[in-house]
């Protein structure tokens, strides 16, 4: 057993045995890494990325999900690849699409967000850009939530080619996002403190509303809003269509685009 231990000195078991030492992580300076503070304030969003997938060895499509905090408002983006080129345009017009000023945006340690482009673009809209804390699991833990409860539950988990980013984002802008903002409700949590001085928190039926309703239920929530922007405007979306109506739009819409997809990827195979 001795002289094993002096054949693994040599240069044929090194040869065939290497080691090689981990990567080691670098620090990004970019972002602070803290747990966001709306204090019940509308415009701190957490942001993630889903990916629709792999197929012999090809991409497919990339989602952006931003989820605000208090609100529950959610704008979903696809986009054909996370590079700057695609990342960038795609991240302004998300951020464009929400109603109220955005004045925070937290995302895990990818570096899809944490990188010099992302931090210019929010810079530029004075946009707070914080990350998620190692062995903080639950920092992100709101919008992975809605990955599950809203992209998966409508895009499912099967590959779709990223040639598809446009169409698919079309679908978002005008069927998944005002459905999930405006006609579906959500579950808002209510702390309760017991006798003991322990807080928990509960889900009522009674405090269910959707992301628009919430908004409006907060004191003052005209101080919110975009310049040029009012309830007014919001209202006329909201009373356009009912909310089975919206439901079943979106569910047309769905099956329209999943068939567009097949037939295309049928006739191209």
């Amino acid at each position: 057993m001795g002289h094993l231990y002096n054949l693994r000195h040599g240069t044929p078991y090194h040869a065939v045995r290497r080691h090689f030492e981990k990567t080691r992580p670098t620090v990004s300076r970019i972002g602070e890494r803290r747990k966001p503070r709306p204090e019940g304030r509308p415009g701190y969003l957490r942001v993630d990325t889903v990916h629709q997938g792999d197929l012999d060895g090809k991409k497919g499509v990339y989602h952006i999900n931003a989820v605000d905090e208090v609100t529950q408002f959610e704008i979903v983006c696809s986009v054909e690849k996370i590079s700057e080129r695609y990342l960038i345009p795609v991240l302004a017009a998300l951020l464009e699409q929400f109603p109220f000023v955005i004045l925070g945006f937290h995302a895990d340690n990818g570096s899809e967000y944490i990188n010099q482009h992302v931090a210019k673009l929010l810079n530029r809209l004075l946009i707070e850009l914080t990350k998620s804390r190692a062995r903080q699991t639950n920092d992100n833990a709101l919008v992975e939530s809605k990955n599950g409860a809203i992209i998966r539950k409508h895009l499912g988990y099967s590959h779709i080619p990223e040639r598809f980013a446009p169409l698919i984002n079309t679908f978002n802008q005008n069927h998944l996002n005002p459905y999930i903002n405006f006609h579906r409700p959500c579950f808002f949590p209510i702390v309760i403190t017991d006798a003991q001085g322990k807080q928990r928190k509960t889900y009522p039926y009674e405090a269910m509303m959707t992301p628009y309703e919430k908004l409006k239920s907060l004191p003052k929530p005209e101080q919110y809003l975009k310049p040029g922007l009012t309830f007014k405007q919001l209202d006329d979306i909201v009373c356009a269509i009912s909310d089975n109506d919206a439901a079943k739009q979106l569910n047309e819409a769905k099956l329209k685009l999943f068939k567009t997809i097949f037939e295309q990827e049928r006739r191209a195979a």
